[in-house]
């Protein structure tokens, strides 16, 4: 048996020019889940990562906190979707930037209908890979862990999409339960899988047991 672990990174930088960065906070979140693993004797055999910013730098404030150095495999497949993109397929007009209450609920509100259309096939927007391509990526993640991890303990660092369809491709749920999995997953949340050479078995999903404690209840973000 073997042990996958996901990791959706830190808190980054929503409604500014660069979200693909760890705001102060979604550092402090992925230092202290580094924090818990090392207080947990958690040992990794082997790291997987996307290559987006945030995901890197959630991984390095993960490593420092367990006091390790290790080697990364980067893994496009682990990539965020471009949510921007699939607004503006649904919506072409501008968004303002989101300010408020209302407009942070507007952006999520045009997300869902977006996602429902990719995942539908209704659209492929320009520069992005098709809903079919970017589950058949997150498929190919969770078979080469199987056959080449099996009996080790390994970290993946990604987004909520990607986590969301490992989860829902495992589970065989629904795209609307999909969605669902994908807008509540919270930053540097812990998801876990036990596997074999034939299959992953869900353990455990969205849990954030690193800021279970009044101390930190207020570092728990979504975006």
């Amino acid at each position: 048996m073997g042990t996958l672990t996901f990791v959706r990174h830190g808190q980054a930088s929503f409604g500014s020019e660069n979200y693909d960065q760890l705001s102060v906070l979604g550092r402090q979140q992925s230092l202290r889940l580094g924090e818990y693993f090392r207080g947990r004797g958690k040992v990794f055999n082997t790291v997987m990562c996307g290559t987006l910013q945030r995901h890197l730098q959630t991984w390095q404030d993960i490593a420092k906190g367990m006091q390790v150095q290790m080697e990364v495999l980067p893994w496009p497949d682990l990539n965020e979707y471009d949510s921007n993109t699939l607004i503006a397929a649904i919506h072409p007009a501008a968004l303002p930037k989101p300010t408020t209450p209302e407009l942070y609920r507007h952006h999520f509100r045009l997300l869902r209908q977006a996602l429902a259309s990719w995942m539908q096939g209704e659209i492929t927007p320009a520069g992005m890979l098709s809903y079919a391509e970017f589950l058949a990526g997150v498929r190919r993640v969770l078979d080469h862990v199987r056959l080449k991890h099996y009996g080790e303990n390994v970290l993946i660092v990604s987004s909520g999409g990607p986590i969301s369809t490992a989860v829902g491709s495992v589970l065989e749920t629904s795209p609307e339960t999909t969605i669902e999995l994908n807008l509540r997953i919270r930053n540097t949340a812990v998801s876990e899988f036990a596997f074999t050479p034939k299959r992953h078995m869900l353990v455990s999903y969205n849990h954030l047991p690193h800021l279970d404690s009044k101390e930190y209840e207020h570092w728990i973000t979504y975006a």
